[in-house]
């Protein structure tokens, strides 16, 4: 069988997207190509990471999270999980 480079992105594939460090704008285009590759990858759970601080990225994250058609639904993380510096996302 012929392995595509498709293929080697899907096995190299991590269902945790660290956004620490990123401005909004930023954050929400790397999120919006992450959920892309998630989708080609067959993951049905993510989680993003996006620290705690003052807390304008993981609002900025959280409201992209909800409005983007491929998610199903959102939480923030468990005791364990990351607390309010992580959101879990099940995609559709």
């Amino acid at each position: 069988p012929v392995k595509s480079a498709g293929d080697k992105a899907v096995a190299a594939f991590s269902p945790e997207l660290d956004l620490r460090g990123n401005y909004a704008d930023d954050a929400c285009f790397l999120l919006d190509k992450y959920l892309d590759d998630a989708r080609r990858a067959g993951v049905t759970q993510v989680r993003i990471i996006h620290g705690k601080g003052t807390g304008a990225l993981r609002r900025a994250v959280t409201d992209f999270l909800r409005r983007d058609a491929r998610v199903a639904s959102v939480r923030c993380g468990t005791w364990g999980e990351g607390d309010t510096g992580v959101a879990v996302a099940e995609l559709k």
